[in-house]
């Protein structure tokens, strides 16, 4: 498993000596910091190849800081699973519930500063063309079946608050869609940029989405319990400079590029 962030004294060929002459070999090796994220497309934020603006965001991060990121794909569950045991030192993007403090450390604790946050998304809800399942903002009617959610995701708790049946045995998108249209499921929750993604696409003349969104809230960088303890200094200088990338001139840039292609404006 990847070691968690560590500063390199000096240079494994180099003698102390040589360290005490020459101030250039004295020089930290910069820290390397493994993060694994979701091994799915969610446009604009990232992508399977390692593309998108989380990564984007997080590259600056890296180059203010002089921090080397070691990325890791992976499904949700077992990224998050990762995490618990400290095998890697973060995972992004990540929305806060409660009990996922039992699995690293958000920015502020157990009351996220949204200052710090990577991105603000959505999860919208997904019906068949025709269907009348309706969510009027606080309740969901019409619901004859189960509503599908990803496998891991935070929505299924508001879910199965609005005391309805959830079935979780998805982990893709697509996969929700494709349940929904043969009737297995009433309706599918969907984050806003992969039901964007979707409305778009193929599935797009079969599909709806209701105009109200089910939440709205924002994502982290989830650091790991070790690194927070073992390197405090480190792990906020990296949640700051998240807060001050997002807001720089050029990840400013990035994101106006990229999300009126996404439908910021337009969103379902």
């Amino acid at each position: 498993m990847p070691a968690p962030a560590v500063f390199a004294a000096e240079s494994a060929t180099g003698s102390a000596t040589a360290a005490a002459t020459s101030p250039v070999t004295a020089l930290a090796a910069p820290p390397v910091v493994t993060l694994c994220y979701e091994r799915a497309n969610v446009r604009p934020w990232r992508t399977e190849d390692g593309r998108g603006l989380n990564f984007e965001l997080l590259k600056l991060v890296g180059r203010r800081e002089n921090i080397r990121f070691d990325f890791q794909s992976m499904p949700w569950k077992r990224c998050l699973a990762q995490l618990k045991a400290n095998a890697v030192d973060g995972a992004f993007a990540v929305s806060f519930k409660t009990d996922r403090r039992e699995i690293g450390e958000f920015p502020g604790g157990a009351t996220p500063d949204i200052a710090k946050r990577m991105h603000i998304d959505r999860y919208i809800l997904i019906r068949r063309k025709g269907s009348n399942v309706e969510w009027d903002g606080k309740a969901l009617h019409n619901i004859d079946g189960a509503v599908g959610a990803q496998l891991g995701y935070s929505i299924t708790d508001l879910l199965r608050s609005l005391n309805v049946t959830v079935d979780e045995g998805s982990q893709r998108s697509d996969e929700l869609v494709r349940k929904l249209l043969a009737g297995r499921l009433a309706a599918a929750a969907l984050g806003g940029s992969d039901a964007r993604t979707l409305l778009a696409g193929p599935f797009g003349p079969q599909i709806e989405a209701l105009p109200k969104p089910l939440v709205e809230k924002p994502y982290f960088l989830l650091l790991s319990h070790r690194l927070v303890e073992r390197q405090p200094d480190l792990a906020r200088r990296i949640w700051d400079a998240v807060e001050t990338e997002r807001n720089g001139a050029e990840y400013r840039k990035l994101e106006k590029s990229e999300l009126p292609v996404a439908g910021k404006g337009k969103q379902p």
